[in-house]
């Protein structure tokens, strides 16, 4: 199936692949058609799709990780299971839109296609490169052992990982360095914080007091704010079952008790502010 203009929108760009897809019946060619429409906002799901072949429906993380039945907290094994499929979750879909873009290149002679082929897969590029080096500090053993790492590093990670996206991130933080686990707290924070302001709005990043017993503030404004899913339970002491998508909010919760940190949540109008500080 070859397109007959120049595609010059995501949404012409999204019915041009998915004309292929129901056309050709090529079921593993929508799998990363469907990335690729996820990468650039389009809600689309497999289930429209009149497949005549079996259909891989996919939901956000629901094969990122297995539930935990045997017990409510994961070992450190499962942890790292559970954390590995959730930083190859993150990556799966700015990759598979590569590949789409890939073979819309490799497919097509229409310079408007190509040109749009090639901006999709700079965009992603810049997207998967941000989401890895986040997923490095985040979760990562960056740096040597007992190493403190910059703020100004913890701040320009968390930019590329909120990106350009319906959510703005502002920081307010002195000049300094903090050791490790601090700064994954504080990465970490960022990220759940993002499930706070389901329809978008402004994260304000925010370290009080001194850098020896540092309170990070993160204030999430924006239309029906809430509290970040499974975190107010598992802050209270009521664990839920660790699966792929609690891993990040049980995550966050460890690395406050690492470093002697008290995570608890506030909320005033369309405000929900998170705090991390020391006893």
């Amino acid at each position: 199936v070859r397109a007959t203009l120049p595609v010059k929108t995501a949404w012409q760009q999204a019915e041009f692949l998915l004309m292929r897809v129901v056309r050709t019946k090529r079921t593993g060619y929508a799998n990363h058609s469907f990335d690729y429409f996820a990468a650039i906002g389009l809600p689309v799901s497999l289930a429209s799709v009149p497949f005549s072949e079996p259909r891989f429906a996919r939901s956000p993380l629901s094969h990122a990780g297995a539930a935990m039945t045997h017990a409510a907290e994961p070992s450190d094994l499962e942890l790292a299971a559970l954390i590995s499929s959730k930083i190859c979750h993150d990556v799966i879909s700015p990759v598979g839109a590569i590949y789409n873009g890939l073979e819309i290149l490799s497919d097509e002679s229409d310079p408007g296609s190509r040109d749009y082929a090639m901006d999709v897969i700079r965009n992603v590029t810049v997207q998967a490169s941000a989401r890895l080096q986040f997923a490095r500090f985040a979760f990562g053993a960056a740096g040597s052992a007992g190493a403190e790492i910059d703020l100004q590093t913890a701040r320009e990670i968390s930019e590329g990982f909120i990106g350009n996206t319906k959510h703005k991130l502002s920081w307010d933080a002195p000049a300094g360095y903090l050791p490790k686990n601090q700064v994954r707290l504080l990465l970490n924070l960022v990220a759940i914080s993002v499930n706070a302001l389901p329809r978008g709005g402004g994260i304000a990043v925010s370290i009080e007091e001194d850098l020896t017993l540092p309170q990070f503030a993160i204030r999430c404004t924006g239309p029906r704010s809430r509290p970040p899913q499974h975190l107010p339970e598992i802050v209270a002491g009521n664990i839920p079952e660790i699966d792929a998508m609690s891993v990040q909010a049980y995550y966050t919760w460890r690395l406050a008790q690492n470093v002697g940190a008290q995570i608890s949540l506030e909320q005033t109008d369309d405000t929900i502010t998170i705090l991390a500080s020391h006893q």
